[in-house]
């Protein structure tokens, strides 16, 4: 694809180039062709093309979702801010990245796509087994990554660990249950405000799933500040919006994936908040 591209670009320039009476009627179109040759790749990058088959799959994968409409980029988010931290710390071979809530279809395409390390468009047993793969949100991203859970689960894809932060469900979702495929899952929640997380969650097999626990923070008690609300976020959800920015909830959350990282799948640590 790359030498199609550059092809067709050193024809255009060279097309540009020539003179005579009837090549100035396909300059404009030459010029139109070399546009698009320069700009299609990084229209591709731009809507998340996912790599291509010459670059090394990733031994794991760890997605979150930010909660409400808050864009994926957003720096005064917990999730966002996890995801940087990771990024950092993980650079060889494990793969982070952040969603909108809304943009769940698309992290699970993603999943897939890297998964498939013989890059045949369909998941061998064993390509799906070896799966390492860790969920976290905030909000309607909390619920986002139980819903991805799940989908996962009827792909027969295992997750290692979901984090939920304050977690609120949609109202065709259920954001309490979590599916069998999950090792490990932990829910850390504040009770007060008009919206608030779920206190609690549980496994749909107790065998397969490890609850570390249900926490609860409040910020009645302890108050937070945040940066980068909007009025109405201070107005009528500062208690649900003081734990998208909470410093201690979300170190509590990186070293759960740390641990998940580092570790071997059984040594999760439990958190301390």
């Amino acid at each position: 694809m790359d030498k199609a591209f550059a092809a067709a670009g050193k024809g255009c320039i060279i097309l540009l180039q020539m003179k005579g009476p009837f090549v100035s009627q396909f300059r404009f179109l030459g010029l139109a062709v070399l546009l698009f040759v320069l700009t299609v790749p990084f229209l591709m990058a731009g809507e998340g093309a996912v790599r291509s088959a010459s670059m090394p799959s990733p031994s794991s994968i760890v997605i979150g979702f930010t909660g409400g409409f808050v864009r994926h980029d957003n720096l005064h988010q917990g999730p966002v801010k996890l995801a940087a931290h990771l990024r950092q710390s993980f650079t060889q071979d494990t793969y982070v990245e952040v969603f909108e809530n809304r943009r769940r279809k698309k992290a699970l395409r993603t999943i897939l796509h890297l998964l498939d390390t013989d890059h045949d468009g369909s998941l061998s047993t064993q390509e799906k087994t070896r799966a390492h793969v860790i969920l976290f949100g905030h909000s309607w991203g909390a619920s986002a990554a139980v819903l991805l859970a799940r989908e996962l689960d009827r792909e027969g894809i295992p997750v290692l660990l979901t984090v939920q932060v304050d977690s609120v469900a949609k109202l065709w979702q259920h954001d309490g249950l979590i599916p069998a495929n999950v090792e490990a899952a932990v829910n850390f929640y504040q009770p007060h405000g008009l919206i608030h997380g779920r206190s609690e969650i549980r496994a749909e097999d107790s065998f397969k799933t490890q609850i570390i626990g249900n926490y609860r923070f409040d910020y009645h008690l302890n108050p937070i500040r945040c940066e980068g609300l909007s009025w109405f976020d201070r107005a009528f959800m500062h208690n649900h919006m003081e734990s998208v920015c909470d410093p201690k909830l979300w170190n509590e959350v990186e070293t759960l994936v740390r641990n998940k990282l580092e570790a071997p799948p059984m040594l999760a640590a439990m958190p301390n908040p």
